[in-house]
C-alpha cells in the first residue's frame, strides 16, 4: 500500500458524514499517534473514492496531508485505520532503524503533500451549541432559526397559546399531550430567560482531533 502523493487539492471534495460510524472515535485511544508529529490539530475527510487526513504540527503554517484511495465496501472508518497504522508503521521502523524519535517524525510528515495553511484553517472555528433540547422545540413547532432572535420568549408564547387552543383538555385535546406541551413551553421559558451553549472548536465539514483534549470531534452543523 502506498499514499497518494501529489499537488491536488480535495477541500471541495463531496462529504458524506451520514456513512462515519462512531467507530473513527476509537482513534483517540493512540493519541501517540499524533503527539509524536507534534500536531496542534488534525482533521479527516472523505469522498465517495478517497479518504483525506490533513495534520498541522505546532510552529508550522502548512498542512501536511496524508491521502488512500477508498477501498471497495470499506467503511470509511476502516480505510481510516489503515491509513493510520501504516503511519504509525512508519514511524517505529524508521525510529528502529535511526533510534531518533525526531527522525521517525520527520520522515513521517515527509510521507505527506505539504500545502499552505488557508485563514480558515489556521484555526478551527469556535462554535456556540445551544444547550436547548430538540424535543422542546419540536414540540413548540419552533424553529432552530428562531433560537436567535430578540423575541424568544414572545415566540414561545405564541406558539404555547396556539397549539395550547390545540391540545388543552377544556378544548377538546388529551391531557397527556397538553401536559408534555406545558413542560416543553416551561423548559423552553427557562432557557430563553438564562441561556448557556456548549462551546468547541471544530469544523462544519470535518472531523477534528482535539490535541488539548486528544480525542476526534464530530463534524459542528452550521448554525442558521
Amino acid at each position: 500500500m502506498s499514499f497518494l502523493r501529489n499537488n491536488r487539492r480535495y477541500e471541495k471534495s463531496p462529504v458524506l458524514f451520514h456513512e462515519v460510524p462512531a467507530e473513527i472515535a476509537a482513534e483517540a485511544q493512540y493519541p501517540e499517534r499524533f503527539a509524536t508529529l507534534n500536531t496542534r490539530y488534525a482533521t479527516f475527510y472523505f469522498s465517495d473514492t478517497m479518504i483525506i487526513m490533513d495534520v498541522v504540527p505546532h510552529g508550522i503554517k502548512e498542512v501536511f496531508r496524508y491521502t488512500r484511495m477508498r477501498s471497495a465496501g470499506n467503511p470509511p472508518s476502516e480505510d481510516f485505520s489503515k491509513m493510520t497504522d501504516m503511519l504509525g508503521n512508519a514511524w517505529w521502523e524508521e525510529e528502529k532503524r535511526t533510534t531518533k524519535k525526531y527522525l521517525a517524525s520527520r520522515h513521517v510528515l515527509e510521507l505527506a503533500t505539504r500545502c499552505l495553511i488557508s485563514p480558515v484553517l489556521m484555526r478551527p472555528r469556535l462554535i456556540k451549541i445551544p444547550t436547548i433540547k430538540t424535543a422542546a422545540m419540536n414540540c413548540l413547532e419552533i424553529d432552530k432559526a428562531d433560537i436567535n432572535s430578540d423575541q424568544l420568549s414572545k415566540i414561545i408564547k405564541n406558539a404555547y397559546r396556539r397549539l395550547a387552543k390545540i391540545h388543552h383538555p377544556d378544548l377538546g385535546g388529551h391531557a397527556q399531550t397538553f401536559r408534555k406541551l406545558h413542560a416543553a413551553y416551561m423548559e423552553l421559558l427557562r432557557w430563553a430567560d438564562n441561556p448557556t451553549f456548549i462551546c468547541r472548536r471544530g469544523f462544519h465539514d470535518k472531523w477534528y482531533y482535539d490535541s488539548d483534549n486528544k480525542k476526534w470531534v464530530q463534524p459542528i452543523p452550521i448554525q442558521t
